[in-house]
């Protein structure tokens, strides 16, 4: 007698699990990898600042308009098919990017890297789903799961200082392709093939009209702040991506077979949902970032004991995942988001208010625990939420939404809170230190080159300008999670178990 596969999924569950939290773990550690191997690889390839945050952005930018695409492929055609071609375009294009001559190939690789994440990244939502049929069992799996995606965020930046300090900033993406060579076979093992076909074709028109707006979006919050001669492109390319999303909601409700049930957002906490943890990851990423930028080109402390500062958030988020699940079955989604939304707003509200040119350990070891521990909590009550919220035979869909929200968030984190701190260190600095206006690499790189009194000079007014359009990003993201934890504490209701697989 064959074994159904959901059968062998649930009986491998926990084995399962750890698969699905390696393909994520490597998916979300290559979203901020280079974000302490970033000073080293500016002295090698020289990419202007603009060109430092496409470098960084483009991975998120380019697979959060994917996932919807490749998550209903999976369903369709095969979920592990297309978690193992994922791998095999991730090792390529890391490979690619290891060995990028410049900055144009650089920005390319990574495009492809971001190709090969949008593969991986939905079938593990939806692949837990079946897995973990028990309501409490799928609440710690998810706290596990969402433990790692808040941790992989942090490990990035520490994985990259390592291999930068050990080795170059290559490293940093041939460290990719071992783990794909195993990775590889470990699925073949422990996962069986799985798919949902529905009767009828795939939405092939549907899926690019997905895909095309989400990237006019990002194009425009990418490229409008930065201005230049394509400034007017950004707010076109904002708005053609609107019409298309529109287009694509239409279209969908007329299908008999559509590619995303959009009648899911008219469920309050599964649009919550999403919105939290879109939120989450613009704020861990792009903050990521900039602290990892402080801790080396403000502090100017070496990637290795820059990046064990990020520790604190990568264990705070650990012991959050640990303790979400059992807090979950206690206190229930809304005040468990609220709880982790508030935690964050007050943590960023202190380090808006605090940081300086010069370290305070404790704040700043404060600020990041408690932002990974409310981030963790609030990124496993949402996930758990919108698991919840959709029925079984839309798992799949339900998943790449919120890979989607998961991964845009990254690539919005950087560019909106980015270009926040961007635009707030050049207003900050004084027309004698023109040199350092692209950045505080190029002012590393300016006073290298005049008298030691003049550089000195001029470095510390650049940092003197980054801590200050750090300050504003914090507050930013501040004043982003307070109004979330209004909106939490307002639309989810106390209570929510819809469409469980558990029921009888």
């Amino acid at each position: 007698m064959t074994i159904p596969p959901s059968k062998v999924l649930v009986g491998r569950r926990w084995l399962v699990l750890a698969i699905l939290c390696a393909s994520l773990l490597l998916v979300s550690v290559d979203a901020t990898v280079l974000h302490m191997a970033l000073p080293a690889l500016a002295e090698d390839l020289r990419p202007t600042a603009t060109g430092q945050l496409w470098i960084i952005a483009v991975y998120s930018l380019v697979a959060a308009p994917l996932l919807l695409a490749f998550g209903t492929l999976g369903d369709r055609y095969g979920r592990r098919r297309i978690l193992v071609l994922g791998y095999v375009v991730f090792g390529l294009a890391s490979l690619a990017c290891a060995w990028a001559p410049d900055v144009a190939v650089l920005v390319a690789a990574r495009a492809a890297l971001g190709v090969g994440g949008a593969m991986i990244m939905p079938t593990t939502l939806s692949l837990l789903r079946q897995a973990f049929p028990d309501r409490a069992e799928r609440q710690m799996a998810i706290g596990i799961w969402s433990g790692v995606a808040g941790s992989g965020a942090v490990l990035g930046p520490l994985l990259g200082g390592f291999l930068v300090e050990t080795f170059s900033w290559h490293a940093a993406f041939l460290i990719n392709v071992p783990v794909m060579v195993v990775a590889v076979p470990l699925t073949y093992w422990l996962i069986p093939e799985s798919a949902d076909p529905p009767d009828g074709p795939w939405d092939v028109l549907g899926a690019a009209l997905a895909a095309l707006g989400v990237i006019g979006i990002a194009f425009a919050i990418k490229q409008t702040p930065h201005g230049g001669a394509m400034y007017v492109l950004g707010p076109v390319a904002g708005l053609l991506g609107c019409l298309l999303l529109v287009a694509f909601v239409r279209r969908q409700r007329k299908l008999l077979v559509p590619l995303l049930d959009v009648a899911l957002f008219r469920d309050r906490a599964f649009s919550v949902a999403v919105g939290s943890v879109l939120l989450v990851m613009t704020s861990l990423v792009g903050l990521g970032l900039l602290f990892a930028q402080y801790l080396q080109l403000v502090l100017a402390l070496q990637p290795m004991p820059a990046a064990l500062r990020l520790m604190f958030v990568m264990v705070s988020a650990v012991i959050g995942s640990v303790v979400a699940a059992p807090l979950l079955q206690r206190f229930g989604n809304r005040r468990m988001t609220v709880a982790g939304f508030a935690v964050s707003a007050v943590a960023l509200a202190a380090a808006a208010a605090g940081m300086t040119v010069t370290e305070n350990l404790w704040l700043l070891g404060s600020v990041l625990a408690a932002t990974g521990f409310g981030v963790s909590i609030s990124l496993t009550a949402a996930s758990d939420a919108l698991l919840a919220a959709a029925p079984a035979e839309q798992a799949g869909a339900a998943a790449a939404v919120e890979e989607t929200a998961y991964e845009l968030g990254a690539g919005l984190g950087v560019t909106v809170l980015g270009s926040i701190a961007t635009l707030i260190y050049s207003a900050s600095l004084p027309g004698t230190a023109a040199l350092a206006r692209d950045g505080l690499t190029e002012a590393n790189a300016a006073a290298a080159g005049l008298p030691p009194e003049e550089g000195s000079e001029l470095l510390e007014l650049a940092r003197e300008a980054f801590v200050t359009g750090l300050r504003a990003a914090l507050a930013v993201g501040a004043v982003l999670f307070v109004l979330a934890t209004i909106a939490a504490a307002r639309a989810l209701p106390k209570t929510k178990e819809p469409h469980d697989d558990d029921r009888p």
